[in-house]
């Protein structure tokens, strides 16, 4: 039976800020960042934690890593309370909030790993081969970067040397926040690999939050769907995408010129989307029954001169999931 690694009971946060009232006037006003969220995560499982910017992705994270204190409710990591023992939580975290700041620029990538291994406990021969070992991980090393100065770091490489100070002490829990964000495809690759295998091939507990729903459907075991403060929905993303009603999308891409709004505009959907790209029309829509409309939509397009390039329909995605439960309102 895998042991809890996480667990969230009723997280409430509020920040006062101000709002200005004319040019000089300003007046407070409450943010609630987190309006009571409970959730658990298990050692072995990358969980990601979704939703926009300002949903309360990062206040969760900063919380469960002991950088915030909560208005109300408790958190545990491995069973250590993230306020009244933050020391034996820190013990148990790898946190990646950035992937730019922390790090000495005039330092290189070898040596501000060891300064940090050291800040954590590492010493002597323990410490160079934990950092060698990391090094290889992150492949810093097949790419030169080991022994260069870190302000001549580009950012992918910013985001495998900040991965490597979480892994520094071989922690049982990862907290990731937005591990990937600005990174090249390549970069981003690679980050999402080492995640999915720490998690599955040495059981680590992961909360990997990001706006990016793609992402999460490769990376994450489970979901849970965030929005003004709120938990919208849980699950792993088949079973998400199953709650929500079959809606599909009909992807077309076609090529012709005439009235092509007025196509559409007759065709029983819940949503139509035309973009125009270099002499093709890209469009998406929406629908609860494609077969039911795809063959009067085809006849209507050929009939006024549009060629059909191609022709795809789509599952829902996590995005729509997303939206459907945030536009829905359903809450935990």
């Amino acid at each position: 039976m895998r042991r809890e690694a996480i667990v969230a009971e009723d997280l409430k946060k509020k920040y006062i800020t101000k709002k200005r009232k004319g040019l000089l006037r300003s007046e407070k006003q409450v943010v609630e960042a987190l309006r009571g969220i409970s959730f658990k995560i298990y050692e072995g499982e990358v969980v990601g934690l979704l939703g926009p910017n300002g949903a309360g992705k990062t206040t969760t994270v900063k919380i469960v890593s002991t950088l915030l204190i909560p208005d109300e409710g408790n958190a545990w990591v491995y069973g250590y309370h993230v306020v009244n023992e933050a020391k034996k939580v820190r013990e148990k975290l790898g946190v990646m909030l950035t992937v730019e700041k922390g790090f000495y620029g005039k330092l290189t990538g070898r040596e501000n790993l060891e300064y940090f291994g050291a800040l954590y406990g590492l010493k002597g021969k323990e410490l160079k081969k934990r950092v060698e070992y990391l090094l290889e991980l992150l492949e810093l090393e097949k790419l030169g970067a080991s022994d260069r100065l870190f302000e001549e770091y580009s950012l992918g490489m910013k985001a495998r040397l900040n991965l490597a100070r979480a892994l520094l002490r071989d922690p049982p829990v990862l907290l990731l926040d937005e591990p990937t964000l600005g990174l090249d495809p390549p970069s981003a690759r690679r980050i999402r690999e080492l995640v999915k295998t720490l998690a599955h091939k040495q059981s680590k507990a992961v909360l990997y939050t990001t706006h990016n729903m793609f992402e999460a459907e490769i990376v994450c075991d489970r979901i849970i769907l965030i929005n003004k403060g709120r938990i919208v929905a849980k699950g792993t993303p088949e079973q998400l995408k199953a709650t929500i009603p079959e809606i599909k999308t009909i992807n077309l891409i076609i090529r012709g010129v005439g009235s092509i709004d007025s196509i559409f505009s007759g065709i029983n959907a819940e949503k139509v989307s035309i973009e125009p790209t270099d002499g093709l029309y890209n469009v998406k829509v929406q629908v609860y029954k494609p077969e039911e409309i795809i063959d009067v939509l085809l006849k209507k397009l050929v009939n006024n001169g549009f060629d059909i390039i191609s022709l795809k329909i789509e599952e829902p995605t996590l995005e729509d999931v997303f939206i459907y439960f945030a536009e829905k309102g359903v809450k935990q």
